[in-house]
């Protein structure tokens, strides 16, 4: 492939990272955590690939993409976010609205990666943030909850890991195809 690409990921917990470094490594692609990242480095990229997980529908370091979008124009820019939520239509439309408003969207590539839960890990204002959470879980009933709620629940239990190489097939296969 000629195509000089980027991975640029924010990680807390380790996942995001771990799938950076899947897909760079697939790729042949210089790797940078966020912080090691200069504006100026964008330069000698075609593709940019960036990766952060979601808090609250936020993606963690999106504000590199959103600082730096006129000069992200002109490349092939791919996003892809790591969380406990099954991508949806739904989840996708959620991300863009709360990461993107304003922005053109149709040159961003979203993707969206299984992560994982371990609440016993977490930091303090995470911990509180999910403590509301669980409440609200609680409150569903057993019935209501979904596959995921299920998930993030084991999690206040156990450590719950449902990251796996295979969700970064289709992000690979549509980067070897817009470097034809």
């Amino acid at each position: 492939m000629g195509d000089k690409i980027a991975v640029i990921y924010k990680s807390k917990y380790g996942t995001t990272k771990r799938y950076a470094g899947w897909i760079a490594l697939k790729l042949g692609a210089d790797l940078y955590e966020l912080s090691d990242i200069r504006t100026k480095d964008l330069d000698k990229y075609n593709t940019v690939i960036y990766g952060g997980p979601l808090y609250v529908g936020k993606i963690k370091g999106v504000d590199f993409i959103i600082k730096n979008y006129e000069k992200l124009l002109n490349k092939n820019l791919i996003v892809f976010t790591v969380g406990m939520e099954s991508y949806s239509e739904e989840c996708r439309n959620k991300i863009i609205k709360n990461n993107f408003e304003g922005e053109r969207i149709d040159k961003i590539d979203l993707y969206h990666f299984k992560g994982a839960f371990s609440y016993k890990e977490l930091g303090i204002i995470h911990k509180a943030m999910m403590k509301f959470m669980k409440k609200n879980l609680e409150a569903k009933g057993i019935r209501d909850l979904t596959e995921d709620d299920k998930n993030l629940l084991k999690g206040f239990e156990s450590s719950v890991d449902l990251s796996d190489k295979k969700y970064i097939n289709n992000l690979i296969d549509h980067v070897y195809s817009i470097n034809k």
